[in-house]
């Protein structure tokens, strides 16, 4: 009957189990829950002056497209977001400072006033702090775990759901900062993808560094005025009209497509300006897939390949103008 006995043999033994259950409580008490880290990440990205660099990889068609980001924030709402087509000088801006949301574009030398309040409205996946509100608002979202990651896969807050809306960050557990970030279609196909190579939260920038100006750009050679047809098919909807007119040397055309999603094109060559007065636009910034346009209700605006566009539809949601704007082609014609 050794088990009364007070012996070094059976005192081993219990202490043996004591600390192993110990130690199970102690793992499972300090094991952070997914709510303890959303917490950690939303006080880690909301509330910091940052700046970062990223690729972005647009996935439209059989060869993908590249664009370098760099990001500039200073708290509460100073940003500078530059994207540029990777190998290439052209590039766009948007500056948003205590006058206002701009887009700023050299090669074209336009300068282009929001009445917006960017970024607040849908997810913008190359800023930590929007990431940081998207995982916050979504209490539906999901997470999982890596050696090295924690993966979440999360609604977006675009206003037109049909388009890009879900996506998936994954952050670095060592840092807590995130290291991809993944825009998923409705059938969770990777339309885009944004890969951080560096976040410095310490970064400062005064405000005087967020004045808009126009950077100094390659002049590019005046394009012949060609008229650009949308590649994208829509249902039981077709071009009905077609008019071009040219006015004292300044020609426009006027597309007119009717059916399902009825929409009307209208195209001209850009006018570059002489100055740094900005153009005023209603609406938010909105990326296309190679430039950024300004969505506004039922109208989309833009400038691409040396001609300003002008997409208006009551049928079309938002996403269908985006998708329709990204497949025009001079190539494709009727």
């Amino acid at each position: 009957m050794y088990i009364y006995r007070r012996d070094g043999k059976v005192k081993r033994v219990l202490l043996f189990l004591t600390l192993l259950v110990l130690s199970v409580v102690l793992v499972a008490c300090g094991e952070k829950s997914q709510e303890d880290i959303v917490s950690e990440v939303n006080k880690t990205w909301a509330d910091s002056n940052y700046e970062l660099t990223a690729t972005m990889e647009v996935k439209d068609g059989d060869t993908p497209r590249l664009y370098d980001v760099s990001v500039w924030h200073t708290k509460p709402e100073f940003y500078r977001v530059e994207i540029k087509e990777k190998d290439s000088e052209t590039s766009q801006y948007i500056i948003k400072n205590e006058d206002g949301v701009f887009l700023v574009t050299p090669s074209n030398q336009k300068t282009y006033k929001f009445q917006s309040d960017w970024p607040k409205k849908n997810s913008q996946s190359y800023l930590i702090g929007a990431l940081a509100e998207d995982l916050a608002a979504d209490k539906a979202a999901a997470m999982e775990q890596t050696e090295k990651h924690y993966i979440f896969e999360a609604a977006t807050r675009n206003h037109d759901k049909t388009g890009l809306p879900a996506q998936q960050i994954t952050v670095d557990k060592k840092t807590l900062l995130p290291s991809k970030v993944s825009l998923l279609d409705e059938s969770m196909s990777e339309q885009i993808v944004i890969s951080f190579h560096s976040i410095n939260l310490k970064a400062k920038h005064k405000p005087e560094e967020y004045v808009v100006t126009m950077p100094d750009q390659q002049s590019t050679e005046a394009v012949p005025f060609r008229v650009h047809y949308p590649t994208l098919t829509l249902n039981n909807t077709q071009l009905i009209d077609e008019v071009v007119v040219n006015d004292e040397g300044n020609e426009r055309a006027v597309l007119s497509y009717e059916g399902e999603k009825s929409f009307t094109l209208i195209q001209q060559p850009i006018k570059k300006s002489e100055n740094l007065l900005s153009v005023s636009v209603q609406g938010d910034p909105e990326w296309l897939g190679t430039t950024y346009g300004a969505i506004d209700g039922n109208t989309l605006t833009w400038d691409q390949n040396g001609i300003t566009f002008l997409l208006a539809s009551d049928e079309l949601s938002s996403f269908e103008m985006v998708k329709l704007a990204a497949s025009l082609s001079a190539e494709y014609g009727k």
